[in-house]
């Protein structure tokens, strides 16, 4: 996937000799949370925080602020993946992209980058959203796969939304079947099925014989 076409240049850095104040005002008119700054020679030296920039006094140089300026950025053939982990790791809406030289050629805008995650079949193929858990060293890919599959599933995107106690959480999203089978399937494989689903005949079981019990109870 070609990010190219997503290089906005419409701001360019601020030059380190620019004053703090033309930092600030920059941030009013913008709804980036970060800005990039070069030096006299038009080096990329990284991005000023808004919440930093106006902590800054206004009559000093951003120079005299180098020691906030957060180095971050991608190159332009790095993948739209890692792209999207950057823009994470930094908690920024804005990301330089550099070539190989390290010359400056834009940056990317955050919810242009996700767009692109909405476009993948995990989103756009018709499907439903299974959630399962199972210990962080007892589960794998290939198990939970087949597992699918075995149940003539298609499984359209994976991923671990969440780790937490040694159990990882997978979100899967399955298509051309009904979920039944594999949610049982997943059961007996020692999987926490954590998505409530209405086709779940096992939940609906257990539900029955609740009313049941309680109404043996209530005799």
């Amino acid at each position: 996937m070609n990010l190219s076409e997503f290089i906005i240049n419409d701001i360019k850095p601020l030059a380190n000799t620019d004053s703090v104040s033309d930092l600030q005002l920059l941030f009013n008119q913008l709804t980036y949370s970060h800005i990039p700054i070069k030096n006299e020679d038009d080096v990329y030296l990284g991005c000023l925080s808004e919440n930093d920039a106006h902590c800054f006094e206004s009559g000093k140089y951003i120079k005299d602020c180098n020691y906030a300026v957060e180095g971050f950025f991608v190159r332009e053939e790095t993948n739209w993946l890692d792209v999207l982990e950057s823009f994470a790791q930094n908690s920024t809406n804005i990301m330089p992209v550099l070539s190989h030289q390290n010359t400056y050629l834009g940056y990317y805008e955050l919810n242009d980058i996700i767009s692109l995650f909405n476009e993948t079949p995990f989103f756009s193929e018709a499907g439903a959203i299974l959630i399962v858990e199972k210990g962080l060293l007892d589960y794998s890919f290939s198990e939970v796969s087949q597992i699918i599959e075995s149940n003539n599933g298609k499984l359209l995107g994976a991923f671990i939304s969440k780790i937490e106690n040694d159990v990882a959480q997978i979100t899967l999203k399955i298509g051309n079947t009904s979920l039944n089978d594999i949610m049982q399937t997943f059961r007996r494989y020692s999987y926490n099925v954590i998505s409530g689903h209405e086709e779940d005949s096992y939940l609906e079981s257990l539900k029955e014989r609740s009313d049941y019990l309680n109404k043996y109870l209530n005799m």
